[in-house]
């Protein structure tokens, strides 16, 4: 989205692409035609993202007139119809209420209105249910899921409630620290999930242990991710680490039944002797950008081996991928941000 101020920064070795078009070498002026016309944001707190001086109307004609070239009484009336199309009711008069005449509900409907004002081709919501009773949230997750179906665009779902990532998601991104530690089909992850982080998780949920008298929880705190990681970063809370863990940095490898489920642990591939698999991710280790999406091939696997003097057939496939591209959908692929990210610790 562009909205990172300083000292925060992107590295320069970073990549974000939308349709292919790299975003991180764009000028600010490049990116107010990509912040709600190509990108829009649906934030956690409806509240503090509306401003408590200007109508609801207004701020929603004020992204009309500066994406859509609207103005006077064709911007208002579009307004109108999109608090109508949110499930605002008697929207013709509520365009000329301010925030604090909304309830939390129709206040975060108001923001889906704004954001797509736009005409957006993804949409990002961060948390955007998390301080709304049940029952409008889930009212919040239909219209969405309406509005995904109706008007064809990418939704990426950022959350913490695993009961939400099933409910909306197509394709799951599990995020640890600032990593995309696991990435799968939603309802592969759930059935199979891989990566040690992304087991913890799910085993917290209530229900899904019946026998046992307390959850399992995650022991341990959350690093800072304030330096970029030469190590894996949940090696001292994960109950299968080993030494190796703490000097390499492990890479995305293919793993379960579907060729995009993918999980960065040494542990993986499964058919290897353990001292290969490091081998390959502290190789992968030495690499970065388009370079390191060329060490996840399923080639290069048993090109480890073979330098570590032993050979062996191909593991997995070559369009194996370990970047965490934004998609389309309910999720971080055909879903929008089904994926956790938000908090480190989830």
């Amino acid at each position: 989205m562009g909205l990172v101020e300083s000292p925060g920064e992107i590295r320069e070795e970073s990549s974000i692409r939308l349709d292919g078009r790299e975003l991180t070498a764009l000028s600010e002026k490049e990116y107010r035609s990509v912040r709600g016309g190509d990108i829009a944001m649906v934030f956690q707190d409806p509240l503090s993202s509306l401003n408590p001086v200007y109508t609801v109307g207004n701020q929603i004609i004020e992204a009309l007139e500066l994406h859509r070239d609207m103005e006077g009484a064709e911007a208002k009336s579009e307004a109108i119809e999109l608090l109508r199309a949110v499930g605002i009711p008697d929207a013709a008069r509520r365009v000329d209420e301010f925030p604090h005449e909304f309830s939390g509900g129709m206040r975060q409907r108001a923001v889906i209105a704004m954001a797509l004002a736009c005409d957006p081709d993804l949409l990002i919501c961060d948390e955007p249910t998390t301080a709304l009773d049940v029952t409008i949230q889930a009212q919040i997750l239909d219209l969405l899921q309406e509005i995904q179906t109706e008007r064809d665009i990418g939704i990426m779902f950022i959350t913490h409630d695993m009961g939400v990532i099933a409910e909306v998601a197509d394709r799951v991104a599990v995020m640890y620290a600032g990593e995309v530690v696991e990435q799968a089909p939603v309802k592969e992850l759930f059935a199979n999930p891989h990566h040690p982080y992304t087991q913890g998780l799910l085993q917290s949920i209530p229900g899904r242990n019946p026998s046992t008298d307390r959850l399992p929880t995650i022991e341990g705190d959350v690093p800072t991710p304030h330096e970029s990681a030469s190590f894996c970063r949940f090696v001292s809370r994960c109950p299968k680490g080993f030494d190796e863990c703490e000097r390499v940095h492990p890479a995305h490898v293919e793993v379960g039944e579907s060729a995009d489920h993918t999980a960065a642990c040494l542990l993986y591939p499964e058919d290897m002797p353990t001292d290969d698999t490091v081998t390959q991710h502290e190789a992968n280790a030495d690499q970065t950008g388009a370079e390191a999406d060329e060490a996840l091939s399923a080639d290069d696997w048993p090109a480890a081996k073979r330098n570590a003097g032993e050979d062996t057939s191909p593991v997995g496939s070559d369009d194996s991928d370990a970047r965490a591209d934004g998609g389309h959908g309910h999720s971080a692929g055909d879903t929008g941000g089904h994926s956790e990210g938000g908090d480190p610790d989830e």
